[in-house]
């Protein structure tokens, strides 16, 4: 969607083939027994800047997003908030100010920050996340409660297989980003709405089109009718399409468990974390989307909840936020999207594919040279297609 719409803006009509009901991939709106859900809960940030910008162009309204500085705050004790200073003194002041770890710790993290700016975010040869902050000495609450949830957040990989040099460029944008890079974002509509259908409106607005519903099993048959052809499947799927393409890739899941309370059922901050089971982090999906007493839990990467029953998972998922005394009574209903390839396992030394084929381009989370497999990467990968046809 997002090589659609830059096609489009610079008066291209580009016709986009979906082979699913609706637009955006791993990014959308699915309906399951009757609920409207998204096929995941996605965090945002404030270095998304090419999203942002393309949500604009195609007139994604600005309070479809809820914006506040960088805060992660825990079930428990642990909380840490970036203050409005200039950058970056107000995300050294909110670590300085964190609760819930020792004076020493919190010190420690903003020598280990310093650090990272001296080495320009960047090591060679590129090694595992966990080495690397063994070798900084980040153990403990900050490592507990900070740098393993943002790394599992954004490379969607464990801390002993995760790519320090991917892990490294996201916190280069976000942590060293300008006053507003470290922002979170949360949606307040679905994922959708958010940015996949209005891009569709805006690609048909400038006369190209959108055809959802429609697989494409040959790619010789559209080298026939159109110029440049961009293959922005799952690279799972690539050997399907490209053969010739060398993606030997491993995947990673993520877990998102939809829990329905009742309406009066809220959460003290619209995001939470924990750190005690399985549940990484816990959305209110009432105070972001209006759908009251609805909890999302989210469970990044592999783990032992892969070998569990859906039931067994909600189950878990309700188990763990009792424990915790955010709700009650048990849900009314539960249900548990489970995608099972959602991203490639971002490792050290990871080799993205080329395509010689003369007219195709690739597209998708897992082509940027250097980011993590977000929708940023997305976003980004789309750009840089639709510029090498321009």
């Amino acid at each position: 969607m997002a090589a659609g719409v830059a096609l489009a803006e610079r008066g291209m009509r580009p016709t986009v083939f979906e082979s699913g009901p609706l637009p955006g991939g791993r990014a959308r709106r699915v309906v399951s027994q009757g609920h409207e859900l998204d096929n995941g809960q996605h965090i945002f940030v404030g270095a998304y800047t090419e999203l942002f910008r393309l949500m604009r162009t195609v007139g994604v309204p600005a309070d479809a997003l809820m914006r506040y500085p960088l805060e992660v705050r825990y079930a428990t004790e642990f909380s840490l908030r970036s203050r409005r200073l200039p950058a970056p003194f107000g995300l050294a002041a909110g670590v300085l100010l964190a609760k819930g770890v020792p004076l020493a710790e919190r010190l420690g993290a903003l020598r280990f920050m310093a650090a990272l700016r001296r080495q320009r975010f960047r090591v060679d040869p590129d090694i595992p996340v966990k080495q690397f902050l063994d070798d900084h000495g980040q153990y403990g609450g900050m490592r507990r409660y900070l740098w393993a949830p943002l790394c599992v957040s954004a490379l969607n990989t464990p801390l002993d297989q995760a790519s320090t040099n991917a892990f490294l460029a996201a916190l280069r944008d976000t942590l060293a980003g300008g006053a507003e890079a470290s922002d979170f974002l949360l949606p307040r509509v679905d994922l959708s709405r958010l940015f996949p259908e209005p891009a569709a409106r805006f690609i048909r607005r400038h006369g190209g089109e959108v055809r959802c519903g429609t697989t494409i099993r040959d790619l010789s048959l559209l080298k026939n009718e159109f110029d440049k052809v961009i293959v922005a499947v799952g690279p799972h799927q690539l050997k399907t399409l490209l053969p010739e393409v060398a993606a030997d890739f491993t995947y990673q899941p993520i877990y998102t468990c939809y829990l329905q309370y009742a309406e009066s059922t809220r959460l003290a901050f619209p995001m939470l974390g924990m750190a005690d089971g399985l549940v990484q982090w816990v959305f209110d999906r009432g105070s972001l989307l209006g759908e009251k007493g609805r909890l999302a839990c989210v469970i990044s990467a592999q783990g032992d909840h892969q070998q569990m029953s859906q039931e067994e998972l909600a189950e878990t998922c309700h188990r763990e936020l009792a424990k915790a005394k955010l709700v009650g009574a048990k849900p009314l209903w539960t249900r548990v999207i489970a995608e099972k390839r959602a991203t490639i396992a971002c490792t050290p030394g990871l080799r993205r594919p080329e395509v010689d084929a003369t007219g195709v381009l690739l597209a998708g989370d897992y082509m940027d040279p250097e980011y993590p497999p977000t929708l940023e990467a997305a976003v980004r990968s789309g750009i840089r297609a639709a510029a090498a046809i321009l």
